[in-house]
């Protein structure tokens, strides 16, 4: 009599035939050995007749009746006939890998469009081994892991699409709403694997990534600190811009550099300096206000009014005070404009 067993030797095999192609005579009382991690689906003339869980298990007619009720005993009990049988591991698969091909494209709250690309782990297990062997394996010899990981990739990251559409408006949000997106997405998808008799038991999103342009966005908004919104952003973006063009070599006040600078300063901020100086008279004392016209300073005092030089250290004096730049680099722009003159 036979015995009818397989053992995986790679780990990453979910289904095995025996015999590996066709059928095969089974003789009644042959000994079938389910292991503990399997399921085994009988298969006679091309139909699922039975599944067997762990343990052994003695092909006769008065153990499985549904083979009695379907063939025969017309040779005493020992007359062979055609089968097969499709072992199916029942193992939790893990390490499976998911991850977008092409990038996604995803409406931004703040960055308009932005192309991402994701991926991540998932992990699976067969729950129902005839509707699996029935709709996935057909009739192959044997199925890994492999043919699952390629099919459902796609279908994560399709589904991917519409939960980063209804969870998230801005990718800069992307640190705090990870385990949220992960959860949503692994629910939006197990349907898709129960379908064909597999459980989806863990799904992990590993990282969401969008183009190295878009990345160094978010690097220049995370050292801003506490400021947050776009039009704080574009003014520190401008002090920025400024600060590196005055500490460009030949940056004098007589160079194109330098004159780039006074230009750049004057359109970029020509609007605010107006409101910082009525900011400035206002929060002075009324002695303050009028100490000068009792008191007109000298005239010598005064800078000139035409020197370029003095209107930079006014006009850096004002980023300093809106905290725009630091002390430290006012300091390091005032001395270089005086070793100038």
């Amino acid at each position: 009599m036979d015995v009818i067993q397989y053992q995986d030797p790679s780990g990453s095999t979910m289904v095995a035939r025996w015999p590996a192609d066709g059928t095969a005579a089974i003789r009644l009382g042959s000994q079938l050995i389910v292991e503990e991690s399997q399921q085994a689906v009988f298969f006679r003339d091309g139909k699922a007749l039975d599944t067997f869980g762990p343990g052994r298990h003695t092909l006769a007619t008065q153990n499985i009746p549904v083979i009695a009720s379907i063939f025969g005993i017309p040779f005493g009990g020992t007359s062979p006939f055609q089968a097969a049988v499709m072992f199916v591991s029942t193992k939790t698969f893990l390490d499976l890998k998911w991850g977008t091909k092409e990038p996604v494209i995803f409406r931004d709250h703040e960055l308009s469009m932005v192309r991402l690309r994701a991926f991540g782990k998932f992990a699976v297990r067969v729950t129902n081994a005839q509707v699996f062997v029935n709709t996935v394996v057909g009739t192959r010899g044997n199925y890994s892991t492999q043919g699952v990981e390629d099919y459902f990739r796609d279908v994560i990251v399709a589904r991917l699409t519409d939960v980063l559409g209804e969870n998230l408006t801005s990718i800069f949000d992307l640190p705090k709403v990870y385990d949220e997106l992960a959860m949503g997405l692994k629910a939006r998808v197990a349907d898709d694997f129960n379908k064909y008799g597999i459980e989806l038991v863990d799904l992990y999103l590993g990282a969401i990534t969008p183009p190295e342009e878009v990345q160094k966005i978010i690097d220049e908004r995370s050292g801003m600190g506490a400021i947050g919104d776009m039009n704080a952003y574009m003014k520190f973006k401008t002090a920025r811009a400024i600060g590196d063009v005055a500490a460009q070599p030949g940056g004098g006040a007589g160079s194109t550099v330098g004159a780039g600078l006074g230009i750049g300063m004057g359109a970029g901020l020509g609007a605010m300096l107006p409101g910082m100086m009525r900011d400035a008279m206002a929060s002075q004392p009324p002695s303050a206000a009028a100490a000068p016209a009792a008191a007109p300073a000298a005239p010598a005092a005064a800078a000139p009014a035409g020197n370029p030089v003095a209107e930079k250290l006014r006009q850096l004096k004002s980023l300093a005070d809106e905290g725009l730049i630091s002390q430290e680099e006012f300091n390091a722009k005032r001395q270089k404009l005086l070793d100038e003159m």
